[in-house]
């Protein structure tokens, strides 16, 4: 018997398990092990940057209405983590944007994952050769992303490394070796002034 087989989704259907006595029948959703980390250049990887941001910073934060785009967005750098299937990247599942203020001193910003993949805790290996550490447990797609932006920002003459970041992941930075400089209100929520130690974050061989 052949069974029905959607690549795209990888489910495996109830009929497929008929035939097995005393199987449990239900579908299983694919979830990509597979990611990589880069900068959006694509067309369709820029377009699904800014949507992401919109759907995190608009709709669930609604920390913004109608648009987060900013005068930042005019000279930054977008960094997206994709899901890959059978190596190919698929669909951008996190965002996060850098951009130089001041001569060496680089700002990141915009960090989202996509609901849908907040779980993920092994990311395995992406086809990028990112030379970065294998991230793995809650916060894993959060952690590449950061990961790439900082080790971009020093490869091309970061010399501070700076963020606003949200209280409820102030401890999430500072395992990723980030230390707390102040605590600031941004767009009316409270947030924690933070640096990067340039130390864990070398630069990387490529910015792509």
């Amino acid at each position: 018997m052949l069974c029905p087989f959607n690549v795209r989704e990888m489910r495996i259907p109830a009929t497929c398990l008929e035939e097995m006595p005393g199987a449990f029948a239900p579908e299983y959703p694919f979830v990509p092990i597979s990611y990589g980390f880069k900068v959006a250049r694509e067309h369709w990887e820029l377009q699904a940057f800014w949507k992401l941001r919109e759907r995190i910073f608009c709709g669930e934060q609604k920390i913004f209405t109608g648009t987060d785009r900013d005068r930042y967005d005019a000279f930054m750098i977008p960094i997206i983590a994709v899901s890959c299937e059978m190596g190919t990247p698929d669909r951008v599942v996190g965002v996060v944007r850098i951009d130089e203020r001041e001569p060496g001193l680089w700002w990141g910003s915009r960090l989202a994952v996509d609901p849908d993949f907040r779980r993920v805790r092994n990311v395995g290996f992406g086809p990028f050769a990112n030379e970065q550490p294998r991230f793995n447990g809650l916060g894993a797609l959060g952690a590449g992303l950061i990961y790439k932006a900082v080790s971009t920002a020093n490869r091309i003459g970061c010399k501070t490394f700076l963020a606003t970041v949200q209280e409820q992941n102030a401890r999430f930075f500072s395992r990723l070796h980030w230390r707390t400089l102040d605590r600031v209100e941004v767009h009316g929520r409270p947030h924690y002034l933070m640096q990067a130690e340039l130390t864990y974050y070398p630069p990387c061989k490529e910015v792509f």
